[in-house]
């Protein structure tokens, strides 16, 4: 869209009154981008926006507010006046162009997160896996192309995450009395609702799913809380954490099996 943009703006120059040298004959490193160029063919991801009906038809706006944003930058002119035309050139430079100007702009994230509450959640995966797309390309790659899935196996994952919902739920009163039994220091009112949540569902991955390493539940957990509770939930949760696993461990609570696994 971009790239569109940007020949709509080229042939508006050519049409001055007075057209500038540059106008008439112009740079055409951008538009003529190798790696938007693969995407534009690229089956895959035409598929996709065609499955979730995606485009920026009705966006033109802010498409010409984040393309007015870059040409004004000095990595646009570097690369526009840059002495090496290579793919691996045209790559680097949108790689750098969307980690600096997509990934973190403000405005973008906003939008989206107008679209869907969901967003503030999404968008370092999709961020992530958008990159990851674009330094998979080389000169030889066709129309097929693969996309990078934003889910190893998004059928698994799913019903990872209703398992552990039901288990959860499945347990909520004996997990409230062990939480209960390890924070009689602490006053109930005071523990965070997300906090108590968390422990919960920790308790319900240590005990239910025997290929997950207790190290990695323990870290996960940990970092849900940094993302969604407050600043001393990092602390709470893992000295909460670290007693219960103890006590499943000396209950013999905890069946891991597969390599690696078994304690």
């Amino acid at each position: 869209e971009l790239v569109d943009y940007a020949v709509i703006k080229m042939e508006e120059a050519k049409l001055k009154r007075l057209p500038s040298p540059d106008d008439i004959n112009p740079n055409m490193r951008f538009i003529n981008n190798r790696v938007i160029e693969k995407l534009r063919i690229n089956r895959n991801l035409k598929k996709a926006l065609d499955s979730r009906k995606i485009n920026w038809i009705s966006e033109q706006e802010f498409t010409k507010q984040i393309f007015s944003l870059i040409r004004e930058t000095s990595e646009y002119a570097d690369y526009l006046n840059s002495s090496e035309d290579s793919f691996e050139n045209d790559q680097i430079y949108l790689a750098k162009f969307y980690k600096k100007y997509i990934s973190e702009s403000e405005d973008l994230e906003y939008y989206f997160e107008e679209k869907s509450i969901y967003w503030s959640d999404d968008w370092d995966l999709v961020s992530s896996t958008i990159l990851k797309t674009l330094k998979s390309f080389n000169e030889n790659s066709d129309d097929f192309h693969a996309i990078s899935p934003l889910y190893k196996d998004e059928e698994d994952d799913r019903d990872f995450v209703l398992n552990l919902f039901r288990k959860t739920i499945a347990n909520n009163i004996q997990f409230e009395d062990i939480i209960a039994e390890k924070t009689k220091n602490w006053e109930v009112d005071r523990i965070a609702l997300i906090d108590i949540l968390i422990l919960k569902m920790a308790m319900a991955e240590v005990i239910n799913f025997p290929s997950i390493p207790v190290k990695v539940t323990l870290n996960e957990y940990i970092d849900i809380s940094k993302r969604f509770s407050t600043p001393k939930s990092k602390t709470f949760v893992n000295g909460v954490l670290d007693k219960i696993i103890m006590d499943f461990k000396r209950d013999n609570k905890i069946k891991k099996t597969g390599r690696g696994l078994i304690e």
